[in-house]
């Protein structure tokens, strides 16, 4: 059985870089129904917000196994605003894998309420609603105002002589986080892996943001829990111990400092008990973080850059039914997933001039396959003038070209990647005179170089770039998720590791009854995280524009 715990970070906000206020909902759950035959439910909780007439996912927690009283890590952060009523609905679901669509899940029960009755109460617990079932157990939800603080905190924790608990090993430990609230409370905030059949274990270094630390008070009391844990979800309590962050900072200044770690019920009955082990902090370092919002106010530009696809299995543009038909009454699905992004992301280039690429194509005169060519056909100047010179260019170059394929993307990623590669070398100048690229696909079905695909966006995630993946119509795209690698980063056929997370990958269909606003809010959500990851992994600080 896989292990139920790992670095368990707060879901990304819409966008970290919005001044309005943000509020973190921390979630746990008592007395779910059992849906298991021969083990407990799986719980995992979705976090619907509703507008423009449906319910939109903001986010999901964490899965915790063989639990029916789960205490979930994974925060979900909500931008909050007064002069609105946002209506929120939680559900809670017993599942085998939290990728799967929510379709295929047993179904725990529901609470529907408002973000404002969440961040009236503070602390909101309520039945959850199940049909016909009188008893589903209750909800509660924790809402918090977030600080501004955008910091993060380096940890490495390891521990010795802890407590045995298993009958035929020692103990699979691990270690929770909780931070008190106002009403002296705690909510848990972050789980560290689990360490098998030790008691001297080394946990992995983790990194936490001050605000979800702590909210930014330095003072705040945090509560850190050791486990030992089972199988069957019935983890073992070893002890705990108390501290703050003001604390924690001195660690590794120059030496670790360390925790009697306590259980108090040993405690009690014990007259020599001392302790069930000792936590050491060997490294605690505050690493400061500049928020997106800091980058583009210092006069970073974004760089856009449009890939579209023209392989066969688009239909012929001539006929009603493919996805190239230029419709004089209603855009495309590419028309709409262009504008859509190019809209927002115009504001950010300050040229307006974008270079714009088809694929899978054969070109005039020799009618030879192209899996990169220039949309206005000239390869010494591909950019076009606006998001309309965009549209003119595509429209232009459709009744020129034949479709036919295979569709293969590595090469525009590569291309765009040598752009980046160009910004690099300007590192040394100030924000003002530095670019981030940003690649958007446009695609109707399964990339057929995957594995040079994956070797590109490892090579690319180093670099100043960002790709988005737009699939278009009704293919099967579950071969994208692998690229979109939000839990584990992405691998290459040669076995490397992608540095970060750069591809963010949105089927249109989700949202064609919604607003451009919608699919624009969705395909752009990980850009300013990606943004910020990148300089700040290279302690790149912004600088004021000249």
């Amino acid at each position: 059985m896989a292990q139920p715990y790992a670095t368990a970070a707060p879901s990304a906000p819409t966008n970290p870089t919005n001044l309005v206020t943000q509020v973190q909902l921390s979630i746990s759950c008592k007395g779910l129904i059992n849906k298991d035959t021969f083990s407990k439910s799986d719980p995992l909780a979705v976090v619907h917000l509703f507008s423009g007439n449906q319910w939109i996912e903001v986010g999901r927690t964490e899965q915790i196994k063989d639990n029916l009283n789960p205490n979930f890590a994974k925060s979900i952060i909500v931008d909050y605003h007064f002069e609105e009523l946002q209506k929120l609905k939680f559900s809670v679901y017993d599942i085998d894998d939290p990728k799967e669509n929510l379709s295929k899940a047993d179904f725990l029960g529901n609470l529907e309420t408002t973000l404002g009755q969440l961040v009236s109460s503070q602390k909101y617990s309520k039945p959850l609603q199940l049909p016909k079932t009188t008893n589903a157990g209750t909800i509660t939800i924790a809402a918090e105002e977030l600080a501004t603080n955008h910091d993060l905190v380096d940890f490495t924790f390891r521990a010795t002589k802890l407590d045995k608990k298993d009958f035929f090993g020692k103990s699979d430990p691990y270690l929770e986080f909780s931070k008190a609230k106002e009403d002296g409370s705690f909510v848990v905030f972050h789980r560290t892996e689990v360490v098998k059949n030790t008691l001297n274990p080394s946990w992995k270094p983790f990194q936490l943001s001050v605000v979800n630390l702590c909210n930014a008070d330095l003072n705040r009391t945090i509560k850190v829990d050791c486990y030992d844990w089972d199988s069957d979800g019935s983890n073992d309590f070893i002890g705990q111990f108390t501290t703050n962050l003001n604390e924690m900072e001195k660690a590794g200044k120059p030496h670790e400092i360390s925790w009697p770690c306590i259980n108090p019920k040993k405690m009690s009955k014990k007259k020599n008990y001392n302790n069930s082990g000792i936590i050491y902090l060997s490294r605690c370092e505050i690493l400061k973080r500049y928020s997106f919002l800091d980058f583009i106010s210092a006069g970073l530009q974004l760089n856009f850059s449009v890939a579209i696809d023209f392989t066969a299995s688009n239909g012929h543009p001539a006929q009603n039914t493919s996805l190239h038909y230029i419709n004089p009454y209603q855009p495309n699905e590419y028309l709409k997933a262009l504008t859509a992004v190019g809209q927002i992301i115009q504001d950010y280039d300050r040229d307006n001039l974008y270079p714009c690429y088809g694929f899978g194509a054969k070109l005039p005169p020799n009618n030879q396959v192209s899996h990169m060519f220039a949309l206005n056909f000239n390869p010494q100047n591909p950019y076009c003038a606006g998001i309309q010179g965009i549209v003119q260019a595509y429209q232009s170059c459709l009744p020129s070209v034949t479709l036919y394929g295979p569709t293969n993307v590595s090469p525009v990623i590569n291309h765009v990647a040598s752009f980046a590669r160009q910004s690099v070398a300007a590192e040394v100048r100030p924000i003002s005179e530095q670019s981030y690229h940003i690649l958007l696909i446009l695609t109707d079905g399964v990339i057929s170089d995957m594995d040079q695909t994956k070797t590109a966006i490892v090579e690319a995630s180093s670099l100043p770039m960002s790709i988005i993946i737009v699939g278009v119509g009704a293919a099967d795209f579950d071969m994208m998720e692998e690229l979109d690698a939000d839990d584990n980063l992405l691998t290459s056929p040669s076995g490397k590791r992608a540095q970060r997370d750069i591809v963010q990958f949105v089927p249109f269909r989700d949202f064609q009854n919604s607003s451009p606003a919608a699919l624009a809010k969705c395909v752009l959500a990980e850009v300013p995280e990606q943004v910020t990851g990148y300089f700040g992994s290279r302690h790149i600080a912004p600088t004021p524009r000249r």
